[in-house]
């Protein structure tokens, strides 16, 4: 795999061993690295999903590594089920609970609101299905999708 020889030139695998236990544990590191990143990167406001959707599109079109790592990691390894569980989820699962105590947030699952939210978000991602949008797309382009994703998660999450 490209990835292990990619392993073996930047670190011998007793020093990969030492720190992360395998090769899989230090992908398992960058990926909850990265992450970590993008989730602390893209403020999250329960009560704006949309605009919280549109912000991650945005930070996706800049730095497109995580979405490939974890395109990847569903493909290759965790073909079904959570693909994390990273401690940056919790607290946006309780701020979705608390928008929907308060009437901002259509009932459901919480966790299955975001996983929603963020696969609406990375419609047009590096791994996007159908196209995947590239920071140098017209300006045009860029706005219309914009626009599009934030209505729509507007709609899908309303009350």
């Amino acid at each position: 795999m490209a990835g292990h020889e990619a392993v073996d030139r930047l670190a011998d695998k007793a020093q990969v061993s030492g720190y992360f236990g395998s090769k899989d544990g230090l992908f398992d590191a960058v990926v909850a690295e990265r992450t970590g990143h993008l989730l602390d990167t893209v403020a999250f406001d329960a009560s704006d999903l949309a605009g919280w959707a549109v912000a991650m599109y945005d930070e996706t079109l800049r730095n497109p590594s995580l979405v490939r790592l974890v395109a990847w990691l569903r493909l290759e390894r965790r073909p079904a089920g959570r693909l994390t569980d990273h401690p940056h989820d919790e607290p946006k699962l309780t701020a979705i609970a608390r928008a929907q105590a308060a009437g901002q947030v259509r009932t459901g699952d919480p966790l299955d609101l975001f996983s929603l939210v963020l696969a609406m978000a990375f419609t047009w991602s590096a791994a996007g299905i159908v196209y995947a949008a590239g920071p140098d797309d017209p300006a045009v382009e860029q706005q219309r999708r914009r626009a599009l994703l934030h209505e729509s998660v507007a709609r899908a999450v309303a009350p």
